[in-house]
C-alpha cells in the first residue's frame, strides 16, 4: 500500500452548501448589531448580521431573528451562485469563500466578475485571487474591505477556515 495521499476531488457546485465554518466566518465578518446603523458614510442602513433588506434607521432586532435572516440571505446567495456558475466543481473551502464574498457584495457582482469565467476555465487560483479586487466602496479602497477580502482569499486558497 502506498503512502501517497489521494486529494479530495472537487464537488459540483450543485451539491455544495456553505459549511458551518463558512457560516461562522460570515457572521464574524458582518458582526452583529441589534439596532440599525450606517456601516460607512453613503451606505444603507444595516442590522443584525449585515441585513439591509427593508432596514430603516431606528429598526431593532434580536440574535435569533438576525440568525434566521442571515440563513435566508445565505440560501438566496447560494441559489444565485449555483445558477450563474453552472456545473463548476469546487472544493468546500472555495465555495465557502465565494458565498462569503457574495453575502457582502451581492451574488450577481460575483457572477458578473471574472470569477465565473476563471472557474469555468479551471483557473481556480486566479479566481480566488480575484476576490482581492472587491475592496472598494463607492470607488474608494476601504481598509476593512481589504482585510475582509484577504481573509476570504486565504479561505479560498485553503490557508484558513
Amino acid at each position: 500500500m502506498s503512502d501517497t495521499k489521494i486529494p479530495y476531488p472537487r464537488t459540483l457546485v450543485a451539491l455544495l452548501a456553505v459549511s458551518a465554518a463558512g457560516l461562522i466566518g460570515i457572521a464574524q465578518d458582518e458582526g452583529y448589531r441589534d439596532k440599525a446603523y450606517i456601516p460607512v458614510p453613503g451606505d444603507v442602513p444595516t442590522i443584525g448580521f449585515g441585513d439591509t433588506a427593508g432596514v430603516k434607521q431606528g429598526d431593532k432586532t434580536d440574535p435569533v431573528r438576525a440568525l434566521i435572516k442571515l440563513g435566508n440571505h445565505v440560501d438566496k446567495a447560494e441559489m444565485t451562485l449555483r445558477q450563474c456558475l453552472g456545473d463548476v466543481p469546487m472544493y468546500q473551502r472555495e465555495w465557502d469563500a465565494y458565498v462569503r464574498l457574495s453575502i457582502n457584495v451581492g451574488p450577481w457582482a460575483v457572477c458578473k466578475s471574472s470569477i465565473k469565467t476563471k472557474l469555468q476555465a479551471g483557473q481556480y487560483e486566479s479566481a480566488c485571487k480575484t476576490i482581492l479586487q472587491f475592496n472598494k466602496f463607492n470607488g474608494n479602497v476601504l481598509p476593512g474591505l481589504v482585510s475582509r477580502r484577504e481573509r476570504e482569499y486565504r479561505v479560498c486558497m485553503g490557508a484558513q477556515r
